[in-house]
């Protein structure tokens, strides 16, 4: 049986929640904006190209340690490579 402790934990966990992923879409915009392949990726990341390949299609979600790890990647992606509003070309 869990503790009061643990349980209160596993409830402040998901009050902070983690950050929001992009879309696969967007994933994928972001990484091309980057010039970085999915190979590349995968290896940084030390997970197989299918992997990301499926990150990218919406067939699977990262999940931990590499979730926060690409998560950190996209979010600095995004402020490299902001999405383009809606008068300039993609």
């Amino acid at each position: 049986m869990p503790t009061e402790d643990e349980l209160f934990a596993a409830v402040d966990a998901l009050l902070e929640g983690a950050p929001e992923m992009p879309p696969p879409a967007e994933r994928a915009r972001l990484r091309g904006a980057a010039r970085v392949s999915q190979a590349r990726l995968a290896q940084a990341l030390q997970t197989s190209t299918q992997t990301v390949k499926n990150w990218e299609a919406g067939r699977a979600e990262p999940r931990p340690p590499r979730r926060q790890a690409y998560q950190r990647l996209l979010d600095g992606w995004a402020q490299k490579y902001p999405k383009p509003t809606g008068s300039e070309t993609p």
